[in-house]
């Protein structure tokens, strides 16, 4: 099993910038793909990103693309998201998860992070 905690979020303005921190703790951190996802209020949880073992591998959501970036440090067992451009829409809980497939399912992915509020004004 691996355990992971987010960190980072905050209230930005739009057009600001914030990065998350995803630490992993138990089973080893490499073995796994890693994945970013959101939850609105009133939505249903969604894939905003995700990695490769070796983090030479990533997916973007199309709303995400050319803002966020995702990267990872296996010897310090962290996960990074950079956001950039940030847009109230962009307003959620994120959170970090690990899977044994590389996938924008998030049934795949089974070990979830509590969450951390990312909250955009305008």
């Amino acid at each position: 099993q691996v355990q992971l905690v987010e960190s980072g979020g905050g209230l930005v303005q739009a057009g600001g910038s914030l990065r998350l921190s995803c630490v992993a703790s138990g089973d080893t951190f490499s073995t796994y793909r890693m994945g970013w996802f959101r939850q609105a209020p009133g939505r249903e949880r969604e894939f905003v990103t995700g990695i490769s073992r070796s983090g030479g591998m990533t997916l973007y959501a199309d709303f995400v693309k050319g803002r966020f970036i995702i990267s990872r440090d296996n010897v310090k067992n962290r996960m990074i998201l950079q956001m950039n451009s940030l847009k109230p829409e962009d307003t959620a809980v994120y959170y970090c998860a690990a899977s044994r497939r590389m996938t924008t399912d998030r049934d795949d992915y089974d070990y979830w992070g509590q969450g951390t509020q990312v909250t955009v004004s305008s």
